[in-house]
């Protein structure tokens, strides 16, 4: 609305010299004449001060109305106030918190199976051979594969994809301003949700990240991976949520995987990429990245933190993901 200009009332221009009615009451009439007149000066000039105040938002404390409008726009990709929405700041907070996982088994031997003509493959099924490694008990470990995971609590508690450490001799866990990796223990896992959790030890707290609600997430909200894809440590990869409750068949040696509710996104994930987060623009975890359409561009799956919450005390604790 076109706000009217605000005129500038003077005691010279608005007051009016009333002339008497009889020359006996000229004095008297005359002095009250000029007090009713300053009255009705002052009474306009004050109002229009008010009016001047109420459209510039004087005194709700913010400011000028059109400065104090313009500080509370948000981008439409950004609904919460809690995060920044920068990509950028994002990764460089949260990329900390990303592991690198590294299975290693007995010379000799594989833990990843073929797919079976699946459509769909986890990421990490990928074989990748690497120099021998001592065992605990003599003989020799050899690197079978790579996947990511996070920390979720400074502690040193890890979440991953069960089919990252599946098979594992031993489990080794690269930390980011860590020289030497760190021997994890597995301390509870679900074939049937794909989830495990790990446990490394270490002198202080970890960087750690916090899992977001899943289910406040809607289609086209964009997400962010982060990965040790084709180990490229730490690599960042952004798309959107593409669909959600997708489920998805994956046949394997060991038999077939059944997933249910997964999140669908055009997130660039590859072979390495599965255990990692999917983050909201406020660096949560909405989703461990799973699986891909081998045939397709930009069809991949995260299992929801929804999943990951209901279940992750009996990971942490040992127990069957099902018990309650």
């Amino acid at each position: 609305m076109r706000e009217e200009a605000t005129r500038p009332y003077t005691l010279s221009e608005d007051i009016v010299d009333i002339q008497p009615v009889s020359a006996y009451s000229k004095p008297h009439r005359r002095k009250g004449s000029s007090l009713f007149a300053a009255f009705m000066a002052g009474a306009l000039l004050v109002g229009s001060l008010m009016y001047t105040a109420d459209k510039l938002n004087l005194f709700s404390g913010g400011g000028s109305g059109q400065a104090a409008s313009a500080s509370g726009i948000q981008t439409a990709s950004n609904r919460s106030s809690a995060g920044t929405g920068d990509i950028s700041e994002i990764a460089e907070q949260a990329s900390p918190a990303v592991v690198k996982i590294e299975t290693k088994v007995a010379a000799g031997r594989s833990s990843a199976g073929a797919r079976n003509g699946s459509p769909f493959f986890d990421p990490f099924a990928q074989d990748s051979s690497g120099s021998a490694a001592p065992r605990d008990g003599g003989g020799e470990l050899q690197t079978n594969g790579t996947g990511s995971g996070f920390i979720f609590q400074e502690s040193g508690y890890i979440l991953t994809n069960e089919h990252v450490i599946s098979g594992a001799d031993q489990v080794d866990v690269y930390v980011q301003g860590y020289d030497q990796p760190f021997q994890a223990k597995v301390l509870g896992s679900s074939e049937e949700l794909d989830l495990a959790v790990l446990k490394i030890e270490g002198d202080g707290d970890f960087p750690a990240l916090s899992l977001g609600d899943s289910d406040q997430s809607r289609i086209g909200d964009w997400v962010v991976a982060i990965g040790n894809p084709l180990d490229f440590d730490y690599t960042v990869t952004t798309g959107v949520i593409s669909a959600k409750e997708r489920p998805i068949t994956i046949a394997d040696d060991e038999g077939t995987r059944q997933y249910e509710h997964l999140l669908q996104t055009d997130t660039a994930i590859n072979p390495g990429n599965s255990g990692g987060p999917l983050l909201n623009l406020n660096g949560e975890v909405i989703g461990i990245n799973t699986a891909v359409n081998a045939a397709a561009q930009g069809i991949g799956f995260a299992i929801p933190a929804s999943t990951v919450s209901s279940v992750l005390d009996n990971l942490m604790q040992g127990k069957d993901a099902a018990q309650s």
